[in-house]
């Protein structure tokens, strides 16, 4: 969410040389943003949203705007930005590449959200529980992140905007000592952009 704010801020200041306005980051966070000076000396913090930091010659100055006022200075330029990444997870059934039954409609809502974006950007990571080697658990990671990967090419996504990647069992979403059975880690995580 913070990458959104970030670049709705660059793009903003690309416009306004001299000001930078903080934007709200998605989940309600904001970051931060020092502005120097044309020499580089005076400094001015903005951290909060809808700041506004202002370099006129050697001083830095700031005040505060509102949402209305900025989305009427720069609205066409905020609807220009591309739409927040969708996240999905999907399940599989141990030791296989056969999706859980319970995975179905969130791969449908997976394919739908790749439809709705023409020339979306996907990366697929592969991941598995703890049980078997782990040489074997990158393999059947990656298998998994295939198997995703082959549904959205044959949906018409072109091959080359689909990455698939295994990271067998070393990022488990609940930990786990060697060898434990748990469904959560046997999934992959798809990133649509």
């Amino acid at each position: 969410m913070r990458v959104l704010a970030v670049l709705a801020l660059l793009l903003l200041a690309a416009c306004a040389r001299d000001t930078v306005t903080l934007l709200p980051g998605g989940a309600g966070g904001t970051g931060a943003v020092a502005v120097l000076d044309e020499d580089g000396g005076a400094v001015a913090v903005i951290d909060q949203p809808y700041q506004v930091g202002k370099v006129g010659g050697i001083q830095v100055s700031t005040e505060t705007t509102s949402a209305e006022e900025v989305a009427a200075a720069y609205g066409a330029l905020l609807e220009a930005l591309p739409p927040k990444p969708a996240v999905f997870v999907l399940y599989f059934r141990e030791g296989s590449t056969r999706l859980t039954d319970g995975s179905l409609p969130n791969l449908e809502r997976l394919l739908r959200e790749v439809d709705a974006r023409p020339g979306a950007e996907v990366q697929v990571t592969g991941h598995t529980d703890t049980v078997g080697k782990v040489e074997d658990n990158d393999v059947l990671s990656r298998d998994r992140a295939d198997v995703v990967r082959q549904t959205l090419i044959g949906r018409g996504l072109p091959p080359d905007l689909v990455i698939a990647v295994g990271r067998g069992e070393r990022e488990p979403v609940v930990q786990t000592e060697d060898e434990v059975d748990e469904p959560q880690n046997r999934r992959v995580e798809v990133t649509v952009r």
